[in-house]
């Protein structure tokens, strides 16, 4: 069963990367974060959009998606797209945390609305390092739009 609340939905094909990713929160030492990973661009919008296989989800959306350009299915860019076009899914911050330094997937992401956009580290230090400063910033030193139905963890 998936979890109503989740704070961080991670769109990673990659099963070592995303691995990588649950491994570092989990080593930060906050039991009370809540997780969810999606595999492919689809999966992610069905668990954002509450379609699908996550039809009887709570319509609670993810605190922060950390999304990848390429992800199977639907590209990491056209779920950016889609959720910044949706006036219900426009206000959940989206970090393209990915590989992919090509300039016009940057451009193309920010011009799409992403929150911000982060080349994953390949020193593990460092990705661990950049994985938990994302989290921090967006789940608790980010200040939520008023109304919105993520509001921070110590409210």
């Amino acid at each position: 069963m998936t979890p109503h609340r989740v704070d961080l939905l991670i769109a990673e094909d990659n099963p070592s990367d995303a691995e990588l990713i649950v491994t570092c929160l989990a080593n930060d030492g906050d039991p009370s974060r809540l997780v969810h990973v999606v595999r492919d661009g689809e999966e992610t919008l069905d668990f954002v959009l509450c379609r699908g296989v996550y039809a009887t989800r709570a319509d609670t959306p993810p605190r922060v998606v950390l999304l990848d350009v390429s992800l199977p299915k639907i590209g990491g860019l056209e779920v950016l797209r889609i959720l910044k076009s949706d006036p219900h899914t426009a206000p959940i911050p989206v970090v393209m945390l990915t590989s992919s330094a090509i300039e016009r997937d940057v451009a193309t992401a920010y011009r799409y609305g992403a929150n911000s956009y982060v080349q994953k580290p390949l020193e593990f230090d460092r990705f661990r390092d950049t994985v938990r400063w994302i989290e921090r910033y967006w789940s608790i030193v980010n200040e939520p739009p008023p109304g919105t139905a993520f509001p921070r963890p110590d409210r």
